[in-house]
């Protein structure tokens, strides 16, 4: 297999300094995360960390949390404007930028991370994030991924779609559009505003990613019933966008060093997700008494319904989200036809009788 490089990571900045040139860049990440959060602040801090380490301390990174320069959801136009030069946070935040940014990061009953980065990577999926961010002045990366998240918190159980009607949920992006269609209200807060929200009746339910994280937050004290699955974020892309003039700025092997040391944190967030969230959920089930709960089957029929109601209507929005739409879409369906003889029908021959 061939050497990753810009080009299969990226793509290829066309600009930069000089090959022996030795000057230390001090970048700022300004991030959507509340400081140090458990998988999320961390993979954060594991990039800027990386990144210091694979250019032999010619780039370096101090990372930011959310509101300690700028607010959680003002990450993408401060770094658009050159505040910052990279940004660490999920693309579903910015649709009223670009609807198009919805599909980098999740898209219900969409992809999973595998898939995901198979899209991104090898599918054309990265080209289409790069086409979408270019207007703005940024360069995008896929930086992490959840996997396949939890269905939320609710302090009520949801036992049909009637359920769903009037209920205020924390929920971004279009699975939050879902929701509203299902006759609730979808509410965008950043991570540190959940649980007092929750707590306080502000919202009804949230979702936020899976065990690990969640228990970090202690939404378990804020709600007791838990359910699965995350059908709204199957496999959720984290992303760390950078200021394409500083990117720029960089000599060009350094350039290649930061987009693929994002590449390196992709793949590592989803390996410490995938290895810490079983034990937390053992955890908030044995010893907190969380009720785990899965989604009744009319319930995730219709939400399949709507969901693929409206990502149809997404696309309809303007030509590029179309453009985003048509290639996720198809990638899917390729997706969907191999898995079902690889992936899935392992998975149901090796716990049968989970499932149901």
């Amino acid at each position: 297999m061939k050497a990753l490089g810009v080009g299969a990571a990226a793509g290829v900045v066309a600009s930069g300094a000089k090959a022996d040139d030795k000057k230390v860049y001090k970048w700022k990440m300004v991030t959507t995360w509340p400081k140090n959060f458990p998988g999320l602040g961390t993979g954060a801090n594991y990039l800027a960390e990386l990144i210091g380490k694979m250019t032999n301390g010619q780039v370096q990174v101090k990372v930011y949390g959310a509101n300690e320069l700028v607010g959680a959801l003002e990450i993408f136009d401060a770094v658009s404007r050159g505040t910052a030069e990279m940004g660490h946070g999920a693309s579903y935040y910015w649709k009223g930028k670009s609807p198009a940014a919805q599909f980098f990061a999740a898209v219900p009953f969409g992809l999973n991370a595998q898939e995901m980065n198979s899209w991104l990577y090898h599918g054309g999926g990265m080209d289409l994030w790069k086409e979408v961010y270019a207007p703005f002045g940024l360069v995008p990366t896929a930086a992490g991924n959840t996997g396949v998240q939890m269905g939320g918190w609710f302090n009520k159980e949801i036992n049909s779609v009637e359920d769903l009607k009037g209920l205020k949920m924390r929920i971004p992006g279009l699975g939050g559009e879902v929701i509203k269609r299902a006759g609730g209200t979808p509410v965008l807060l950043p991570g540190g505003e959940i649980f007092p929200s929750l707590q306080s009746g502000a919202i009804d339910a949230t979702e936020w990613v899976g065990p690990y994280n969640d228990m970090a937050f202690g939404l378990h004290k804020a709600a007791k019933f838990y359910y699965y699955p995350g059908w709204h974020e199957p496999g959720t892309t984290l992303e760390c966008f950078i200021n394409q003039k500083a990117l720029e700025e960089l000599p060009k092997e350094l350039q290649e060093l930061v987009l693929n040391a994002s590449r390196i944190a992709n793949q590592d967030m989803l390996a410490e997700l995938t290895a810490k969230n079983n034990a937390a959920l053992q955890e908030l089930v044995e010893k907190n008494n969380v009720q785990l709960r899965r989604f009744p089957k009319d319930v995730m029929a219709e939400l399949k319904r709507l969901s693929d109601e409206v990502v149809a209507d997404e696309a309809k929005l303007d030509p590029v989200t179309k453009k985003v739409y048509d290639s996720f879409v198809a990638f899917r369906e390729q997706a969907i036809k191999w898995h079902a003889v690889s992936e899935q029908a392992y998975l149901n021959a090796r716990s049968p009788d989970t499932i149901g």
